[in-house]
């Protein structure tokens, strides 16, 4: 069974920093791309940021620009999202999702990670 489990996530003051990792059982060589999304209490679940498998391209939302950097582990099968400079408005349940190549819509998704930011 594919899985994606999300850890990392916790209570970080402004200004702080936290790495939130997900770790997957998917054979690489059917990965299109993975990504990071968020949601806040009382909001639609939002884009944050993604990684091709292959190349390794990536691509933010603008409100994380500049804080946020995506990566990915081959050997590890880990995706990796490095958030600095935080703020209270980064305050969500992070999930990381995964593209199948045949796929065009992100089909496999974790149980999601809290992240706290405190004013």
């Amino acid at each position: 069974q594919v899985r994606l489990v999300e850890s990392g996530g916790g209570l970080v003051q402004a200004g702080g920093s936290l790495r939130l990792s997900c770790a997957h059982s998917i054979p690489t060589f059917t990965i299109s791309s993975m990504a990071w999304f968020r949601q806040a209490p009382g909001k639609e679940r939002e884009f944050v940021a993604t990684i091709t498998w292959s190349r390794g391209s990536t691509s933010y939302t603008n409100s994380v620009k500049g804080r946020f950097t995506i990566s990915r582990d081959n050997v590890k099968n880990t995706v990796y999202l490095q958030m600095n400079s935080l703020k209270p408005e980064d305050t969500a349940v992070y999930y990381c999702a995964s593209q199948d190549s045949r796929s065009s819509t992100y089909d496999t998704w974790g149980q999601g990670t809290q992240v706290t930011v405190s004013s």
